[in-house]
């Protein structure tokens, strides 16, 4: 399946293809200088099926983890691209989830000004939301993504077969995103977690949750407005991922108790069940301190109010500006631990 990403002369394609990996050469320009950018945690053989596609391919290999998105890891790769004699018609490749994502299309948009980049998301989190969109970027101070750009892809493709690999708790990691959007924006979609077999239909919630953030970002590329939704339960999942230090918790477990206290009383207690059902619900304890300061401290804080996404009906949302404090006493109601 194509999806079209209509951004005007930023458009581009989403290709949702079992197999695609192996025909890379035939959806992508790689008869250039090609960076193909992974980690220590994707399977190799991934990398190098691009590589051997490309006319000229260095892999640059980074370490897993949230530690890469870092000023160090942004210099590596722009190094490696200028010590390989990198011109403006040559591009950068990401194979591997949201943190090679960030990561390489960061480093794309700034050497020479931007260069050509393409996404092959390795992760079920990437494939549903972070690889489309554009946004990308690199950690500074302990803040999540404070440095980066708006810098659309050239092209996605996206393998689900890519995903066998992957340990279940990864795959629970990335149904966080898919949930998220469905509370927000489709209750089909909400339908399928609820009452329907998730492994069988796991093609399916990839498909319906790229529609769903194809519309949103045609709509608001730049997040002035309504992209704010994808952020549902980022606000305090950010707080509980940043105070957890990532050593306990992953990206999408923490979104998935940040979105419990912004749905409504009688939607939460279906939530817990469908987040059981994905193997997201997680019994933590709570360092509301640590939590109100990591939630805070990013872009989305306007002084002592910030603005959240809430699902009183699933598939609808309204967006208000509250009170920080007045989040926090609402998530310590809801979340125990």
């Amino acid at each position: 399946m194509k999806i079209h990403l209509n951004l005007g002369e930023a458009s581009y394609d989403i290709v949702v293809e079992r197999g695609v990996l192996a025909r890379a050469g035939e959806e992508l320009d790689l008869s250039r200088r090609v960076l193909v950018v992974t980690d220590s945690g994707v399977p190799v053989q991934y990398a190098r099926t691009v590589a051997d596609q490309c006319k000229k391919a260095i892999i640059c290999t980074v370490e897993q983890g949230e530690g890469s998105k870092s000023l160090e890891g942004f210099g590596k790769l722009l190094e490696v691209m200028l010590q390989n004699g990198f011109s403006r018609r040559d591009c950068v490749v990401a194979v591997g989830g949201g943190v090679v994502g960030d990561l390489s299309g960061f480093a794309a948009s700034v050497y020479m000004r931007g260069i050509d980049f393409y996404n092959i998301p390795t992760t079920l989190l990437s494939q549903i939301d972070s690889s489309i969109g554009g946004k990308t970027a690199i950690n500074l101070g302990g803040v999540k993504n404070i440095v980066g750009a708006f810098y659309q892809p050239k092209k996605v493709l996206i393998d689900p077969e890519l995903l066998s690999s992957l340990p279940a708790r990864q795959i629970s990691n990335g149904l966080a995103e898919a949930v998220k959007m469905s509370l927000t924006s489709d209750s089909e979609l909400f339908d399928i977690f609820e009452n329907e077999d998730i492994e069988s239909n796991l093609d399916r919630i990839i498909i319906r949750s790229l529609n769903i953030k194809k519309n949103v970002v045609e709509q608001d590329e730049k997040e002035a407005g309504l992209r704010r939704i994808l952020n549902f339960g980022h606000t305090v999942g950010h707080g509980i991922e940043s105070s957890e230090g990532n050593s306990r918790l992953y990206h999408g477990e923490c979104v998935a108790l940040g979105m419990i206290p912004m749905c409504g009383e009688d939607i939460r207690p279906r939530l817990i069940e469908v987040l059981k059902k994905c193997g997201l619900y997680r019994e933590i304890e709570y360092d509301w301190d640590k939590i109100t300061k990591a939630a805070f401290h990013d872009k989305k804080a306007d002084g002592d109010m910030v603005t959240v996404t809430t699902v009183k009906k699933i598939g609808s949302f309204e967006m208000k500006k509250v009170k920080c404090l007045e989040v926090i006493e609402m998530s310590r109601a809801c979340l125990k631990g």
